[in-house]
């Protein structure tokens, strides 16, 4: 849990408890079926389909509106999860607006793109309410995969290795499964314990085992795994939480990870403390789901800094108007250089830049910003080297096909340094490294 600075100004049930509901209500509701009709029929169905390369699975999103356009949305939420598994939590939580909304025809045309994303989830939603899996496994080949992480890359590497027929077991270090979508993602992006459910589902194709609450943390339980399996792939995610190095960050900054991820599993929302005055320090997805969420708890005034000007904020422009819309304040081109105590409350310390030819340039203007709440938000590190697997500084190396410095291991996810760190583009590097683990296993 966060554990908040005691200030008179941070206290929980600042709301009354239906408001509580409906601010955490879903963001985009399931279309209906009419509504999912209307919205297929504006696609052109491009024969070069922009769409699909601007999707990092390559799904293909002409076909699979096509089929919803025909009434057969079982049949799309098929051509979806054959590119990604996880294509019902990606629907939820990817930033079409950047990706393949942005490249779709419409979009360049006429400024409104088809809604890409909330037909995915129509189609695969529909199927995962259905009984059964739309996958079997191939036969047995007495292979066994050790997985380690949970996570949306160890999820989509789990599941594309099981369907091949090998035996797969995960071991996950968090006392439920789902990496990131459970435990960092918005709430009001993906409600009704949906994560959850989404592994549930997944699982259902037989042939993956998790062990829950067992995290991989010396060089010795790893190089036991590459004996004991015949192949291994990490997909352990970024545990670390960058630190500002201002003075005064010790006394008072909280995790804005922690945050998030405490408001995930708060079973009443009603008892997670919130300031009445927020700073968010960030520019990322993070910040944004930290400051909108501390909104939506009730704080009167949520401010986010970024160091960089708006345009060079890791949010999208949709996610920044998400947060003005909320009455989220966004300060740019404010540095963070300390943080003070004064009258019972902090106050966090920025510095005004410029962007110039030369880099960030610092102007000498003070910002000081009174606050009962101090969140960072401002990256994410790899805690600990499996295996002291060789690393760029940062993440762990990998080579074009996902393989890590040690034999038989692959790695993908946000722990490996190529690639966004996206919940659809660490799909793709499971399910990636699971193809050429297969290839590997059976002599290819």
């Amino acid at each position: 849990m966060v554990s908040s600075v005691a200030t008179p100004g941070v206290s929980a049930g600042r709301l009354p408890p239906k408001e509580y509901e409906d601010n955490f209500a879903d963001l985009h509701p399931m279309l209906s079926k009419h509504e999912a009709a209307v919205a297929a029929d504006r696609c052109y169905f491009c024969h070069d389909a922009p769409c699909v390369d601007a999707c990092p699975t390559g799904i293909d999103i002409p076909l699979f509106i096509r089929q919803i356009a025909s009434g057969v949305p079982d049949a799309a939420a098929k051509t979806i999860f054959d590119s990604n598994i996880l294509g019902g939590m990606c629907a939820r939580v990817c930033p079409t607006e950047t990706l393949c909304e942005e490249a779709c025809v419409r979009e360049i045309a006429e400024g409104s793109p088809v809604e890409i994303g909330r037909l995915q989830r129509f189609a695969t939603d529909s199927l995962m309410a259905k009984e059964g899996h739309p996958y079997e496994r191939s036969d047995p080949t007495g292979r066994r995969i050790a997985v380690i992480g949970a996570g949306p890359a160890g999820l989509a590497c789990a599941h594309r290795l099981a369907m091949k027929g090998h035996d797969v077991e995960i071991f996950e270090a968090r006392g439920k499964a789902g990496g990131l979508n459970e435990y960092g993602i918005a709430a009001y992006k993906t409600v009704e314990d949906f994560a959850a459910r989404e592994v549930e589902w997944l699982l259902r194709i037989g042939g993956i085992s998790i062990n829950l609450d067992s995290p991989v943390t010396s060089q010795d339980m790893f190089l036991k795994l590459c004996s004991g399996f015949d192949a291994v792939f990490v997909g352990c995610g970024l545990g670390g939480v960058n630190k500002l190095n201002v003075d005064g960050e010790n006394a008072g900054v909280e995790s804005a990870v922690d945050f998030i991820s405490d408001l995930r599993q708060a079973a009443d929302l009603s008892v997670l403390p919130v300031g009445r005055k927020v700073v968010v320090i960030g520019g990322g997805m993070t910040a944004i789901d930290a400051a909108v969420q501390s909104k939506l708890l009730g704080a009167e005034e949520v401010t986010i800094a970024y160091r960089r000007s708006r345009k060079e904020m890791g949010a999208s422009e949709y996610e920044q108007d998400l947060a003005a819309s909320k009455g989220v304040r966004i300060l740019a081109n404010a540095m963070p250089i300390g943080v003070e105590s004064e009258d019972s409350m902090q106050v966090a310390v920025f510095e005004r830049t410029e962007s110039s030819d030369d880099g960030l340039e610092r102007t000498g203007e003070v910002v000081r910003i009174p606050a009962d709440q101090i969140f960072r938000a401002i990256g994410q590190r790899l805690e600990q080297i499996p295996g002291n697997l060789e690393t760029d500084g940062r993440k762990l190396k990998t080579s074009a096909d996902g393989r890590a410095s040690l034999p038989n291991v692959w790695a993908g996810g946000d722990c490996v340094s190529v690639g966004e760190d996206l919940t659809v583009t660490a799909v793709a590097q499971g399910r990636d490294a699971a193809e050429e683990i297969h290839a590997a296993l059976s002599g290819g």
